[in-house]
């Protein structure tokens, strides 16, 4: 039995994070996850990432979306559901200042609630 790869895209479209931005969402003391099904059974699992100025200047907004992308590369492959997109949203201070494995919790935590 192979295991089967799923591929994961960024979001670029401001149309597709609105749509995900009225959807579902899991508040975490790290971040915000925002979630939807887009109904196309499709194979991909899509993800964008936002930072707002409130998170700080340019060299820590780059900081804390780089911390969400590996969070996304790391856990969305084994728990993220095909046919999903996902915006993962930086807090103040807490994206970057928050120890990253307990970011993976609170992805693990926020993901779970997102699926019941």
């Amino acid at each position: 039995m192979t295991l089967v790869q799923k591929k994961i895209i960024t979001i670029k479209n401001r149309r597709d994070f609105l749509l995900t931005a009225k959807d579902m969402r899991s508040g975490q003391p790290g971040f915000l996850l925002q979630a939807r099904n887009r109904l196309d059974e499709g194979k991909t699992i899509r993800v964008g990432y936002t930072c707002s100025k409130k998170i700080g200047n340019s060299v820590l907004r780059n900081r804390a979306k780089r911390r969400l992308r590996e969070l996304a590369r790391m856990e969305l492959a084994a728990n993220g559901n095909p046919g999903w997109d996902y915006v993962l949203v930086g807090r103040p201070k807490a994206t970057i200042a928050r120890k990253f494995a307990l970011l993976v919790e609170d992805f693990s935590r926020a993901i779970k609630k997102i699926h019941r």
